[in-house]
């Protein structure tokens, strides 16, 4: 058994299989671990303003602050891992930093002294978010966005992590989505229950981290077999000053088309993963409901997920986006339409998930086929900065999808005291939960109709492959 587990495995293009059944899994796990957290922040404008009773402006200007910073980080710290030495090894040990220091912020999220004040409170907001995001999530999720490049060869094997990346990351969506407020609530629904859930969320984390890093640490990279199907020499890539390979990347026109990608899909993510709570509560009168939703959303994520492969390997990749795009418009459309309805408002919901899990499958095979175009036209991969690069644009949608959240609120004059919602307060939910997602979908797919890489690259591959046999 152990002989036939040895024996080199490789895909219908050539390249040596190097994954096994145990790092997919333990993929799937960092990524989770990193999904809860980012989901944890996207509740927390909801916490601050209904459980520990902040101003929602302040709020949104303290989250505002947070997010600038943190998405400047990610072009930093990815600079500074493709510096770093260590070979691959390096991308996981990063992991191993920041696993305790990223269980402690998370309990320190919810433990806001909102009886020292307004001011202590945004304060301490403003400092926990940037420990959490801009400092811990950075240099975790970089370094380990970049193994999905340089873990393996196999374009069947990056498809397969982005599969289990994509499911980690929805995964710690719906069960932040599902768990949150019910679980909360169970708990007394007071600022102290938040603190409890959070303790159970760091620990989870905590080990998450541990488990993928111990796996990472004895992985087999495909480096690591040497070049017998190539035949050429991979040699550690020396690093190209910070203000140089910034300067590549704004040349590179695909990296900026997957920037704006996952710029405009992270605003509607993170808005969406906030908006099903006020939702409920405010247009049906029962935020429990938001439980209701993530269980049935679970149901359509289990079919996404189960038809990804198919549907990529059908389409492809540029195509596969296009038709996520405008399938989750549409439902937007619908609830336009129909905003007060129930039943439309949950098959709509359905309906998008269902449609855009293949879009989340495809992430890091985006980022890896910008890494391909600049090592073609620059001879430099890039591959650390160009992941973090990528994730400036998830960062600055995600803290844009929590500012344009708390500006829609205070336009409609949000009070978290009423019984029921004002008029004004009825329509700045329906603004950010359906005509947003609507109008960003179509731009977005607009944007895309400009990208053609995937037909280029298996020329482009071969030519990078001829300049390194002539070396």
């Amino acid at each position: 058994m152990g002989k036939k587990n040895q024996e080199a495995r490789y895909d219908t293009d050539g390249a040596r299989r190097v994954m096994r059944k145990r790092d997919y899994m333990a993929d799937f796990g960092g990524q989770l671990a990193l999904g809860l957290m980012a989901n944890l922040v996207g509740q927390l404008t909801y916490f601050y303003t209904d459980k520990v009773g902040m101003a929602v402006g302040g709020v949104g200007i303290a989250m505002m602050i947070a997010k600038i910073v943190d998405a400047l980080t990610d072009v930093i710290v990815g600079n500074m891992v493709d510096h770093s030495k260590g070979g691959n090894k390096k991308y996981y040990s990063w992991m191993l930093r920041m696993a305790i220091p990223a269980a402690v912020v998370i309990i320190m999220m919810f433990t806001v002294p909102i009886q020292a004040g307004q001011t202590a409170a945004l304060i301490y907001v403003l400092i926990t978010n940037l420990l959490l995001t801009a400092v811990i999530y950075t240099m975790i999720a970089t370094p380990f966005g970049a193994v999905m490049i340089v873990r393996t060869n196999s374009l069947s094997e990056r498809s397969s992590m982005g599969l289990f990346r994509a499911l980690g990351n929805y995964g710690a969506g719906m069960i932040v989505s599902i768990a949150t407020i019910p679980v909360t609530n169970m708990l007394g629904g007071t600022q102290n229950a938040w603190i409890k859930y959070g303790c159970v969320i760091a620990l989870v984390v905590l080990l998450l981290f541990l488990i993928c890093y111990n796996n990472g640490r004895k992985a087999k990279f495909a480096s690591d077999y040497g070049t017998e199907e190539t035949h050429i020499e991979e040699e550690e890539e020396e690093a190209v000053p910070f203000k140089e390979a910034l300067g590549m990347l704004l040349h590179n026109k695909y990296w900026i088309i997957v920037l704006l990608f996952n710029l405009i899909t992270s605003i509607t993510s993170a808005v969406a993963s906030a908006s099903g709570t006020y939702y409920a509560k405010w247009i049906f009168g029962n935020d429990n409901l938001v439980a209701l939703v993530g269980t049935f959303g679970m149901l359509a994520t289990v079919v996404g997920f189960i038809i990804s492969k198919p549907v990529i390997s059908k389409f492809g990749v540029t195509k596969t986006i296009q038709i996520g795009l405008i399938g989750a418009a549409i439902p937007a459309l619908i609830r336009c339409l129909l905003p007060t309805n129930f039943i439309v408002y949950v098959a709509t919901c359905l309906v998008a998930s269902f449609i855009q899990i293949p879009l989340m499958c495809l992430y890091g095979v985006l980022t890896a086929m910008t890494v391909d175009y600049n090592e073609w036209k620059y001879g430099k991969k890039l591959v650390a900065m160009s992941g973090g690069a990528i994730g400036f644009g998830s960062k600055v949608g995600n803290g844009l999808g929590s500012v344009v959240l708390a500006g829609f609120l205070a336009i409609g004059g949000y009070n978290a005291a009423l019984e029921s919602a004002s008029t004004s307060m009825r329509y700045s939910i329906y603004g950010f939960s359906n005509y947003l997602p609507l109008i960003v979908n179509l731009i977005m797919f607009f944007i895309f109709m400009k990208f053609d890489l995937e037909a280029k690259l298996p020329k482009m591959r071969e030519e990078v492959d001829a300049r390194k046999a002539e070396k």
